[in-house]
């Protein structure tokens, strides 16, 4: 009877299982946030399906089903590193970050906020196509070597001079790191997932890229439609108007109660 007693013991766990157990689910779940709406999640569901295989496939006894499958798992590993590059840098890069703070913790003030702003407006006035990205937490050094570097004060006719049509920088993008301009005419990495919106062009793909490499927050300009876009996080958001982006800025709501247009392709 003792025996059968600690037996069923075994199965009510103490308080310190139930920790591990929270910590387990908490990392998981925490992951599948960071891989959700990339490439990783689809490559990560065929991974799942192939092991799905393997395990029905040693139920049946389908010796060289099973046999191929042990052999590409051997070799998954590595070859998985290749494949998630670059969602494996974003993860890493996100983790542990808030989601409500990390948008604009670089800034120093509501004056730089103002500038911004005020550059946007003038840029959609006048129809000029734009990009501009906020660095965050991340450091955006490898793409401002792309470009020129300017390490002026960030303003507004600064901002809307380097866009001007025809200037040697409109062409790229503008980082913007603390209070300062970084660099102009800088080359992004064009998005991973495609958009569905097809009148989208390179600047928002761009946009949208470097918020899947990093935790940028990512401003475009369309000189066709003269609407303002934000990229964050891999989501594109269309048509924010300036006290929309003001608020955005400023960190001032948090973006899941958000109803957003979400221009990327769902996962």
């Amino acid at each position: 009877m003792n025996g059968l007693w600690d037996q069923f013991q075994l199965l009510r766990p103490g308080w310190g299982d139930v920790l591990e157990i929270v910590i387990v689910a908490a990392l998981f779940y925490r992951i599948l946030i960071l891989l959700q709406r990339t490439r990783a999640m689809q490559i990560l569901l065929g991974v799942g399906l192939l092991g799905g295989g393997y395990f029905l496939a040693r139920i049946l006894e389908l010796n060289l089903i099973r046999t191929l499958l042990e052999t590409l798992f051997q070799y998954g590993a590595i070859a998985a590193l290749v494949i998630f590059q670059p969602e494996l840098r974003s993860a890493l890069a996100r983790l542990g970050q808030n989601r409500v703070l990390r948008i604009f913790t670089k800034l120093e003030g509501s004056a730089v906020v103002d500038e911004i702003v005020e550059a946007v407006e003038e840029l959609v006035r006048t129809k000029t196509g734009a990009i501009i990205a906020i660095e965050g937490d991340v450091g955006l050094d490898e793409y401002a070597r792309t470009g020129s570097r300017v390490q002026a004060r960030v303003s507004s006719e600064m901002l809307t001079t380097i866009f001007t049509p025809n200037s040697p920088l409109h062409d790229g993008a503008v980082i913007i790191s603390g209070d300062s301009i970084r660099a102009a005419g800088a080359i992004l990495p064009l998005a991973q997932t495609p958009l569905q919106d097809k009148t989208l062009g390179t600047r928002h793909r761009a946009a949208v890229g470097l918020s899947e490499e990093s935790d940028a927050l990512v401003i475009v300009v369309s000189e066709e439609t003269a609407r303002i876009s934000v990229a964050s996080g891999g989501r594109l958001r269309v048509g924010i108007d300036l006290a929309r982006l003001r608020e955005i800025l400023e960190g001032s709501l948090p973006d899941r109660s958000e109803k957003l247009s979400l221009a990327t392709s769902p996962s």
